[in-house]
């Protein structure tokens, strides 16, 4: 996480002097402007990312205080300086030049407009900041009580992962869809809020304005998206047609009919985007892979630092420098006793230079062990790009930084763990159909629910959806991509939305879509540069210094250039394309297409 376009001290007070924003960057060439800008981000996002770091960390009514305060700070400089950028409109610019007033102009994720007195627009911004605090805030502290006892997030989580039990489940679903109900006045003003700013930058909307960040059209980058997902749909459609089979077979008709979409409860994970908690259901019984790596990571006496420092070794084996001694010192690796804090994994780059931290509740698990490379790569990569321009410390598009590190994630293959001494033989090629069936309950999974969630958002912003029809259209997208549907009725006030942490934190979510295709496009060259000849699944690039190099070479791009450039860097091809993911998948896919023989399938 890297606090980027939002404001400062010297934005505050430039807002309350009420200086014409495009009258005072005319009176200094591009360059100049630039270079000022690049400066006062980069001196507010080290304060900022510090302020949300302890925020995160210390959740009480004053970080909140804080946080909200500092955030209301950087929506004046970020709309000021996008502002600003109108006056460089029809010069001619270097494309470098061009590329960071492009940034600076659709990089704020939720603007304030800027209209009205310096007093007014100073109490907007503070408006705007104090709803988007307090949103999150009410997720990170969300608890349910069941018989007795009070629950957060990861405890009612563990129930749907683990629980086998209908009224159980549909418990805790339904409690953790509670905490959300409290957002949803707030959600629609800060919508509300955020279009007028949007607008005011010249974009229809906030959905156009995010779509603006892919280096096309907006209407361009919509149709690639629905391209990409035509792509995988019907792998998709194959997965979700077998495993509502073995869903049936496991709780009967009346809790899980054979036809139809699949009770979203059922499949182990509180959003239904990963099924990985329902393997002992559905994973074919003759794949056995002879281990169970959460059990194998115990008794191998692996703690949380030591999954932490395990993922560091193969970014370094592949040629990038080790993390900073300040990385062990200032991370939050495990959940502390004594306080609140926003447990979502994340990765933070607080000085966009060597001070780079994550914040994870770290469990001893298959699961967490994927993660902890996963936010690596974003750590990884912020200190690959960190000598290029400040506005250019960033990944080439936000799939890209989330891609890196399910790209490594996906080299934690049989042999991989065999080179760590956690296993001491691979499996048989029997056992594959198991390994990329537990993939698959993660990654195919997870694509249309990502779609799904920006689709939702998109159509809020875009004013198609109101407020009283939040949930109504959330699970009509729902049914539609992922063919699930709730475990019972739905109150009239929810907003299951909310219950998801991205909607509360306002995260683009397109990036996780994006990056779960990108991942299997460069492991895909990545295999190809190494030599691999066998199957996909099989593949770790694990140290491999000449595939290291090219990886590097990408990283250090940043956001320098278009992203088919880094993208091309790396793998050969300018477009992203999801035809790599369904070859991974491709055995797998014959062998659902066999189990589904006879049963009507789509929903």
């Amino acid at each position: 996480m890297r606090q980027v376009l939002f404001g400062g001290a010297a934005a505050l007070a430039m807002a309350l002097a009420g200086c014409n924003q495009t009258t005072e960057a005319a009176k200094v060439d591009a360059a100049t402007f630039l270079a000022n800008a690049e400066k006062e981000l980069s001196e507010y996002s080290d304060y900022a990312s510090r302020v949300s770091w302890v925020n995160a960390n210390f959740i009480t009514d004053d970080t909140d205080w804080l946080v909200a305060r500092a955030g209301s700070e950087g929506t004046l400089m970020s709309v000021r300086l996008a502002n600003a950028t109108k006056a460089y409109e029809g010069q001619t610019l270097t494309p470098a030049q061009q590329r960071k007033m492009n940034i600076l102009r659709s990089g704020i994720t939720m603007p304030a407009p800027s209209t009205g007195t310096p007093e007014e627009q100073k109490a907007t911004a503070d408006e705007l900041s104090e709803v988007m605090t307090r949103i999150s805030s009410t997720y990170g502290k969300g608890k349910f009580t069941i018989d007795g006892k009070e629950m957060n997030l990861e405890e009612l989580s563990a129930i749907i992962a683990s629980s086998r039990d209908p009224r159980k489940l549909q418990q805790a679903w339904e409690g953790w869809h509670t905490i959300s109900v409290p957002m949803k006045t707030d959600y629609a003003r800060m919508v509300e809020i955020g279009a007028a700013g949007a607008k005011e930058l010249g974009f229809s909307d906030i959905a156009d304005m995010w779509l603006a960040n892919y280096d096309m059209p907006s209407k361009d980058m919509e149709a690639t998206v629905e391209k990409l997902w035509g792509q995988v749909q019907p792998l998709y459609d194959d997965l979700h047609c077998y495993v509502r089979g073995r869903l049936n077979t496991r709780y009967g008709d009346a809790i899980q009919p054979k036809t139809g979409p699949i009770r979203a409860d059922l499949l182990g994970n509180m959003w239904a985007q990963d099924w990985g908690n329902i393997t002992d259901i559905v994973s074919p019984s003759s794949s056995n892979p002879g281990y169970d790596l959460n059990k194998v990571l115990v008794a191998k006496k692996y703690d949380p630092v030591k999954m932490v420092k395990t993922g560091e070794a193969f970014f370094t084996s592949l040629g990038l420098p080790a993390l900073p001694e300040t990385f062990w010192q200032r991370s939050l690796i495990t959940r502390p006793q004594d306080r609140e804090v926003q447990c979502h994994a994340s990765a933070w780059d607080i000085d966009s230079l060597d001070d780079i931290r994550i914040k994870m509740c770290t469990q001893v698990n298959a699961e967490d062990f994927s993660t902890v490379h996963h936010e690596l790569g974003h750590n990884f990569y912020q200190r690959a790009y960190k000598t290029q321009d400040f506005l250019f410390r960033n990944g080439a598009h936000d799939g890209f930084h989330e891609a890196i590190g399910d790209f490594i994630a996906l080299s934690i293959t049989p042999e991989y763990l065999k080179q760590l001494g956690l296993i001491s033989v691979d499996p048989p090629a029997s056992a594959d159909m198991g390994l990329l069936m537990d993939r698959a309950l993660k990654k195919i999974a997870f694509l249309p629910f990502a779609i799904k969630l920006d689709k939702w958002r998109w159509n809020v912003f875009r004013g198609s959806v109101t407020p009283e029809q939040y949930n109504t259209a959330w699970w009509e997208l729902s049914k539609q991509y992922q063919g699930i549907v709730p475990p019972g009725p739905r109150p009239a006030d929810a907003f299951d939305a909310g219950a998801k942490y991205h909607i509360p934190g306002n995260t683009p979510y397109l990036r996780y879509f994006l990056s779960f295709v990108l991942q299997f496009q460069f492991h895909k060259a990545a295999c190809e540069q190494a030599g691999w000849t066998g199957p996909l699944h099989r593949c770790s690039i694990y140290n491999n210094r000449e595939v290291g190099a090219k990886f590097i070479k990408m990283l250090e791009m940043g956001a320098s250039q278009p992203w088919p450039d880094a993208l091309e860097a790396f793998t050969g091809t300018r477009e992203m394309d999801a035809s790599a993911l369904v070859a991974y998948f491709a055995p797998l896919q014959s062998w659902m297409k066999e189990q589904n023989a006879g049963q009507t399938c789509g929903w």
